[in-house]
Parts: structure tokens; sequence; C-alpha cells
């Protein structure tokens, strides 16, 4: 059975991330993208060559305070998600997640998306650092590349918060 590049990024999302047996973590569903495009209309972008999205990143823009909280385990990525609000001002950008299908790595896709993606909300909010729950090498790796390309410092969630 032949997938669309669709079908291919949620079961990429299932495998990487395992949302659905994670209570902690975000699980994005059209509530959850409609409330991220009220925090800012850059938080999701995708890249698509016509035949359905090969990549998706998810930015969360909050507060450095929130910030502090998820970095040190004290709330969840969920409880994050909830606890910024619309309207604010927002000092921090959480580097949610970045999906590339395989065929589309390694060629600055994730980067592109995610740099034209913070420096939209960085136009509208006083942005002052970047931070991370990484899955994956390729996660840390991407997460560092995006603090120098930014000139943000970058704080990390450990993996097992």
């Amino acid at each position: 059975m032949h997938l669309t590049n669709f079908e291919r990024m949620i079961q990429l999302a299932d495998e990487v991330f395992a949302t659905k047996s994670d209570p902690n973590q975000l699980d994005i569903n059209q509530v959850v993208i409609d409330r991220l495009r009220m925090l800012h209309p850059a938080t999701i972008s995708e890249y698509d060559e016509g035949n359905g999205p090969v990549a998706w990143i998810v930015l969360i823009p909050t507060t450095l305070d929130l910030m502090r909280s998820f970095v040190q385990g004290n709330i969840s990525e969920k409880d994050l998600f909830a606890m910024t609000m619309p309207g604010k001002q927002y000092d921090a950008i959480y580097l949610c997640s970045a999906m590339v299908l395989k065929e589309y790595r390694r060629k600055g896709v994730a980067k592109r998306l995610t740099l034209a993606a913070i420096d939209s909300i960085r136009e509208d909010h006083p942005v002052q650092a970047l931070f991370v729950w990484a899955f994956s090498k390729a996660g840390d790796i991407g997460s560092e590349k995006m603090a120098v390309l930014t000139a943000l410092p970058l704080y990390k969630r450990e993996r097992n918060c």
C-alpha cells in the first residue's frame, strides 16, 4: 500500500514522539493547531512540493518563566502549551518539533523553515532564548544549530524529565 506524504508524516510523528502513549507530550490536533496559530501565525510551518507535506515544524513562543519551569521538569509539554496565553509578549521559543521525510533530510528544509519561523516571531516579540526537549541526536544537533544561527542561548530539558 502506498501512503501519501501526509500519512507518512503522521506515521513519522507517531514513531519519533509516541505522543499517544505519553500524557506529558502535546498531541497535535486541529484544536491545538488553531490555538498555536493564535499564539503566532509562524508556530506551524510545512514544506510541500505539491504532493503533500514533506516537512513540518512546530514552535511555541512563550515566556522565560514558563521556559525555566519546563526545562527544570516542573511542568509538562502539555502544561507549557496550556499556560502560554495568546496575546502576551513572548521572550522564549520552544523548539517543539521538526520532522522531515527521509528522502528530504540533510537538504536544509527544516533549517530554512525553522529560521523563517523564528525570524517571524522575533519581528513581533523580544525573544531572548530558545529551548528544546530533544528526542534524537538530530534534534540535539538541529537545535544547537538554530541557537548559533539566531545568536540566542539554548536551554535543554533532559530526556528523562
